[in-house]
Order: structure tokens, then sequence, then C-alpha cells
């Protein structure tokens, strides 16, 4: 489907200069809740308890009807999520092993249109896509940017922006707005990820403008990233930004310095449930996804996770993304 350069130049726009506002304050004594706000004066608190009481929707025949035959006959969906713990996105409750977060929620909510029982399976980020390679999963729901070289072997199905956020540790003094803010400084990304093709593409361009190129980290986990960032090895850390705000809101020991679509200056990154190309699902997830817009579960949805303002009107088959080559 095709994309006007104007709605995408708008909205990267809006991915340069909009970030997650997010207040939070840890509860123990009602099982453990957050607030996070999307927009200023507008908290909503948290369930993080293993009992979500999750937004349901009902199922659509003609949509479930587009569902490939095996994958109806056997009756569930196959989920495939990131194992790494990043709320709002992906996270484990208060008991450690149930898996919440706004992706998971949406996944159910597709799971209903679809007639589907959804069965989430949590993995490491290289093997999400192992595994639909392989079809041991029908769909990834993982905060996975749609970029024109993943296309070449996935289908994607979009339902929210992509904005990332630089993290630096609070009164840092730091500002980012785009490449030359980040020559010299050393940044953490995690690996195999659209935000460490951006920070690559920008320490070349850094390079060629005569700047210092930056100096790109790797941890293995999160609690490591930010205990670098602490204690002054490193200056910045890349990450999706809603994860990046909710974490600053939440520890108050860090801050967003900066955002950017997931899919450079020209067009606004989109994230979109990943399948196999051509297994013949990406239309239902599409349609589903849709659905699920229109009939406002949603909305509800992203509001429960401080995420309305990454909100997309529809859902798009492999619409434009990330360029092969981020400038």
């Amino acid at each position: 489907m095709s994309t006007s350069f104007t709605r995408r130049t708008s909205a990267a726009a809006l991915g340069l200069t909009a970030a997650l506002v997010l207040a939070a304050c840890s509860n123990p004594s009602d099982g453990g809740t957050t607030e996070v706000a999307a927009t200023k004066g507008a908290a909503t608190k948290i369930n993080l308890s293993p009992d979500q009481h999750r937004i349901t929707t009902g199922k659509v025949d003609s949509i479930a009807a587009e569902v490939p035959e095996t994958i109806r006959k056997r009756g569930t969906l196959e989920i495939v999520g990131s194992s790494g713990s990043a709320a709002p996105l992906t996270f484990y409750a208060t008991d450690n092993k149930t898996v919440i977060g706004v992706e998971p929620d949406i996944a159910y909510l597709v799971a209903d249109v679809l007639g589907l029982k959804p069965h989430i399976n949590t993995v490491s980020w290289e093997n999400i896509f192992v595994g639909l390679d392989s079809a041991k999963y029908d769909v990834g729901f993982s905060n996975i940017t749609d970029t024109e070289e993943r296309k070449e072997k996935y289908d994607f199905a979009s339902y929210r922006q992509d904005n990332l956020g630089f993290e630096a540790k609070k009164g840092s003094g730091l500002k980012v707005t785009g490449p030359k803010d980040v020559a010299g400084k050393t940044v953490a990304v995690s690996s195999g990820t659209n935000q460490e093709k951006l920070l690559i593409e920008w320490s070349k361009e850094d390079v060629k403008a005569g700047l210092k190129p930056v100096n790109i980290k790797y941890y293995q986990n999160d609690s490591d990233t930010y205990l670098a960032l602490q204690s002054g090895r490193i200056d910045l850390y890349l990450g999706p930004n809603p994860t990046a705000a909710y974490h600053a809101a939440t520890t108050g020991k860090t801050e967003v310095v900066g955002t950017y679509s997931g899919a450079g200056a020209t067009l606004q990154g989109l994230i979109a449930a990943t399948t196999k190309k051509d297994s013949g699902l990406v239309k239902p997830l599409a349609d589903a996804l849709s659905h699920v817009i229109e009939n406002g579960t949603y909305a509800k949805v992203l509001k429960r996770w401080g995420l309305s303002n990454e909100a997309v009107t529809k859902s798009e088959i492999n619409p434009p993304g990330l360029p092969k080559t981020n400038k």
C-alpha cells in the first residue's frame, strides 16, 4: 500500500519532537501499579499484577475466514515476542511469569477477532525471526519495526508509530536532534535492532562530515546498560521511546534527551505485526487490526499503557519502511 508523502513527513516531524510524557509511582499496597500519562495532566494507573483484566473484543467471522486453514484447524494463534523485559511494551507482571504489556494486549485483541486462542511465546530477539522463518510461530508482536530490508523475508501489518528515544543520566545537559549530537559520544544500543542501524548510519555521517565516530557499545541486558549509564561509562542509550520514557519516569535517574522517528528524518516509522512472507496471514492480521482500531478497543489498550500518542488510524500491509540506507 502507498502512503502520501505529506502524511509521512508530518508524522516524522512529530516523531522528532514528541516524547511520551510519563509520571510514575509504584504502589505495592494495591498489587503493584504505576501511573503513566500519554499527555500532560491525564494520568492512567497501570495494573502490574498477573490478573490483567485484558480488554477483549468479539470474533468477526468474515475476517476469521481469511486465516489459513491450517491455523484455523489448529485453533491457536502462535504469537512470539521478546523475552527481554521492556515495560510498557512486553514485560513480566509482579509474579515474574505472566507476560503483560501493550504488545501482548494488542495480540490478544487480534486473536479475539480471528476466533483463535492466543498462545504467547517469549524468546530472545534473534529467535523471534528464526521461529518465524521455520513457521514455529505465526506472528511476531514485539515492537518490530517495518523495514525495507525485513520486507524481503516478512510481511507486515502496521499498528503503532515507531519512535526512538535517547536516554541519558538525569542532569547530563545533553540534547540529541541529529547525527552531530552523538559524534564522539559513547552510546549503547541493542544488537540487530532498528536503533542499531540508525546509530551506525549516523556515525558514518559524522565521519563523512569530519566529526568523530560514535563509540557504540553493546550490553547483555538492560540492567547492565543502565548501570553503565549511571556510572558514566556510556553517555546515552538508544532504544524504543516508550521504554526509555517509562524507565526515566519510574526511576527518576534518567531522562529522555531526544526522540527520532524509527524510519529516519522523512518517514514516520511504524511498528507492525510480523509474519513469514507469503504465509497468507498478513491480510487477516491487517483486517483484524483495522477492526479493533475502528471499534475503539485498540484505543483503550494504548490508553491503558500510556501510549495514546503513538496510535495509527488504520493498519497497512507492507507500508513504506525504514530504508536500507537510513538517511
